[in-house]
């Protein structure tokens, strides 16, 4: 893009973006030909991770009306970090959150997280808002990101880990020396009615390798609940083998996402089987789409590659935006997921 500005304008969203001679980065700030009846609420600049620290940035008070942000990414599932602990109520509604998560008129993300006040003896409470305004019981990929933004924000230096209140139960990441995060991501929750789907069980209760209808075809689901909903498939009764790379995801993600047996809607897993030790996937997210990660997905692939006796408990999975360590531990039941997450830029929301 040249150095001319481009005015870009939506109902939420009213600015220049212009490049940045100092940093080579770019800079958006508010279009000053703004119409009364607009409000504008974007002011941004984006710089390296480095200067200015989240702390130091979020900390500054240029304006009473200006909420601080920082962009987070975990393999390129991106979120907008929003420093809450002072209040137990999110800065930003449902609606405002699917505004700025616009790719094209917002600031652009998966969506808007919330690092909140900790409660029943946790030491924070991670809140979600998805890119179409609904909320998530939590995210996996957006734990990692948590973490590492409480980090800098905090000041901490070497290996941590924390307790985090989430819709899901409680969830326990901790910074390794290497700067991945390894989440415990808890139990896999298996019963069908608890995921839930109403999908028949077909194996001590849980739904493995039930048969799913989708526009003439029959697609094997297994159910997996990693604290939000999971329909893991392998293939159908006519690709007995996926190729995940060749699926339409916008077509077909849609169709399972929405089916009548998934009453709370579901995130779908598409798997390609590599070795024991190594799965491929596609994800279509509740609420979000098609997304470049998940982690509670990942986890989900694994579970379910095990139920299915396609896999070891200990595998690489490889997504659009790069690999997860996931590991289903036979002796405490619990499946743990590595991973990295980083600051992408800072930023300002002017209401």
């Amino acid at each position: 893009m040249s150095a001319a500005a481009a005015r870009v304008t939506s109902n939420f969203t009213n600015f220049t973006t212009s490049t940045a001679p100092s940093s080579g980065g770019r800079l958006l700030r508010p279009f000053r030909g703004t119409p009364p009846s607009r409000r504008a609420v974007a002011s941004m600049a984006v710089s390296t991770p480095r200067s200015p620290s989240a702390a130091s940035f979020l900390e500054r008070r240029e304006s009473e009306r200006a909420l601080h942000f920082v962009k987070y990414q975990g393999l390129g599932n991106d979120f907008i970090m929003v420093d809450n602990r002072d209040s137990a109520v999110p800065k930003v509604t449902p609606e405002e959150a699917a505004k700025l998560c616009d790719r094209n008129f917002g600031v652009g993300a998966d969506g808007v997280i919330f690092v909140m006040p900790g409660i029943n003896g946790a030491d924070y409470t991670m809140r979600i808002f998805n890119s179409d305004g609904s909320e998530p019981e939590m995210c996996g990929n957006g734990v990692r990101c948590f973490a590492r933004f409480i980090a800098e924000v905090e000041n901490l230096q070497g290996t941590h880990s924390f307790k985090i209140h989430t819709g899901a139960g409680l969830i326990i990441p901790e910074i390794q020396d290497d700067g991945k995060v390894k989440v415990d991501m808890g139990q896999p929750i298996l019963h069908g009615p608890d995921v839930p789907t109403k999908l028949p069980s077909t194996r001590n209760e849980a739904v493995v390798q039930a048969e799913l209808a989708i526009d003439g075809s029959t697609w094997h689901a297994t159910c997996v609940s990693m604290g939000n909903p999971h329909c893991v498939t392998f293939g159908s009764k006519e690709l007995k083998v996926l190729q995940v790379d060749d699926l339409k995801l916008s077509d077909i993600g849609p169709k399972f996402e929405h089916h009548e047996m998934f009453p709370a809607r579901t995130n779908t897993e598409f798997v390609q089987v590599l070795s024991r030790s190594h799965l491929k996937m596609r994800v279509w997210e509740r609420g979000a789409g098609a997304t470049l990660a998940c982690g509670t997905g990942a986890c989900a692939v694994v579970v379910a590659a095990v139920l299915e006796g396609r896999a070891e408990r200990k595998c690489i999975v490889d997504l659009p935006g790069g690999p997860l360590e996931i590991e289903w531990r036979e002796d405490n039941n619990h499946v743990y997921m590595t991973g990295p997450a980083e600051a992408v830029f800072y930023g300002s929301i002017v209401h």
